[in-house]
């Protein structure tokens, strides 16, 4: 039954992204160095009404669709069924990454977040790339 649930929340989950969401951060990571961009990784939990708060809402604003699809490769991971890479530790969901297209992390946080604040998280991001890059953290 578990089984069945995680797997009509993720075909409900592709179909309300438009397909432009990835399950395999692998995968993601070849597409990224190809399209020479980031990645941002959506980490959730078929259990976790925040994270289809944030999918129903936040992810269905078509300006910060369209702010993440020009910058990032977009991931979709569960945290109870993905495999999850080594840089990842997460216990709450949702959990927000985002990942050079080498696997350095960029800036993550957790949480709900509406249009508005998730969208000025994206500047974070930014500012945060700029400065790791300063300093050599990130290429």
């Amino acid at each position: 039954m578990k089984f069945i649930f995680l797997f009509l929340s993720l075909v409900c989950f592709s179909f309300a992204m438009d397909g432009k969401w990835l399950d395999d951060y692998d995968e993601a990571i070849k597409v990224a160095k190809k399209e020479h961009k980031s990645l941002y990784i959506l980490i959730t939990s078929e259990t976790c009404r925040w994270c289809r708060k944030f999918e129903s809402t936040t992810l269905q604003d078509e300006a910060v669709i369209d702010d993440l699809t020009k910058r990032y490769v977009l991931v979709h991971l569960d945290r109870d069924y993905s495999f999850l890479p080594d840089f990842v530790k997460v216990k709450r969901v949702p959990k927000h990454y985002f990942v050079t297209n080498d696997s350095k992390e960029i800036y993550s946080f957790l949480g709900y977040w509406d249009e508005l604040d998730f969208r000025s998280f994206l500047v974070d991001v930014d500012k945060e790339y700029i400065k790791k890059r300063k300093k050599g953290i990130l290429k």
